[in-house]
């Protein structure tokens, strides 16, 4: 099989995977205009959930439900106890708290299960390979692209279907127009915050199985989300699709081209994208 084919098969996997993460962080923005920088602990407590999850016998697909929705629902209690707090305060304090929220976990991660790196492994029946014909690829990247696949269709269905999605739709053009219109707006920004936390939960819960578990793959997933949704458009799921793939395909083939400048040409792909389309390729205008 050509290795730029099986790059970019690897490309659309991972760039499905920094959909998952980004697309919490986009939704979030969206509706609440709140930047994150929390974002990436998600994902790392998604990935240790798994990895100790499996250390206590459980099954992989039973982590897929129970590590994300344990990461949404510690994001439901920051969100209501602490965060709906600081969001009428200048930007300033929402990067100082969660980038201290995020240091704190980091180090809580690194207090429990140690500075060191571990490795998960996928289920039995994902372990081997798929051969058809030419084309010879891992079982368990295919599932990660065929799932999240899957999970990308039931959330533009949240989204796009059902009431929840018009009033975060709604809410992206105006919070205050959702406000008068009686709703509980503490209790919409809650759900939405905690559905944002548990799908990177699930991103990083997924990638356990392809990179393992280390205590500052966070600060990664947080810089590569920003990439995704500053390429896609911020508050736009679309967007972070698209951002996502583009972002995953060209680090896949960049590291067969030029490794070492793999993660250099996804913040250049940014640049250019905020130079010639300011607002992202789905983005809106403000």
């Amino acid at each position: 099989m050509n290795i730029y084919l099986l790059q970019i098969v690897n490309g659309i996997g991972i760039g499905m995977l920094y959909f998952l993460l980004a697309v919490g962080l986009s939704i979030v923005f969206g509706l609440l205009r709140f930047v994150n920088f929390s974002h990436g602990a998600f994902f790392l407590l998604g990935a240790y959930l798994c990895f100790q999850m499996g250390e206590m016998g459980m099954s992989f697909w039973w982590t897929l439900l129970f590590a994300p929705l344990a990461v949404g629902l510690f994001a439901w209690l920051m969100e209501k106890f602490a965060l709906r707090h600081i969001y009428q305060l200048p930007h300033h304090f929402h990067i100082l708290f969660t980038v201290g929220l995020a240091l704190v976990l980091q180090e809580a991660v690194i207090s429990y299960w140690g500075p060191l790196g571990n490795n998960i492994s996928p289920p039995d029946l994902l372990q081997g390979v798929v051969i058809v014909g030419n084309f010879v690829y891992p079982k368990y990247r295919l599932f990660v692209i065929a799932f999240t696949a899957l999970m990308a269709l039931l959330l533009w269905w949240v989204l796009e279907g059902t009431r929840l999605g018009s009033i975060v739709r709604a809410g992206s053009e105006s919070t205050e127009m959702v406000g008068l219109l009686g709703l509980n707006i503490d209790r919409i920004f809650s759900l939405v915050f905690a559905l944002g936390a548990a799908t990177a939960g699930l991103a990083g819960a997924l990638a356990g199985p392809i990179r393992g578990v280390e205590p500052f793959m966070g600060v990664e997933a947080l810089g590569i989300a920003f990439v995704v949704v500053v390429i896609g458009g911020l508050g736009s799921f679309f967007g972070a699709l698209a951002g996502g793939i583009l972002v995953g395909v060209l680090q896949s083939l960049m590291s067969t081209i030029w490794s070492e400048g793999a993660h250099l040409t996804i913040y250049i792909a940014m640049a250019a994208v905020m130079l010639l389309r300011p607002n992202g390729l789905f983005g809106r205008a403000s």
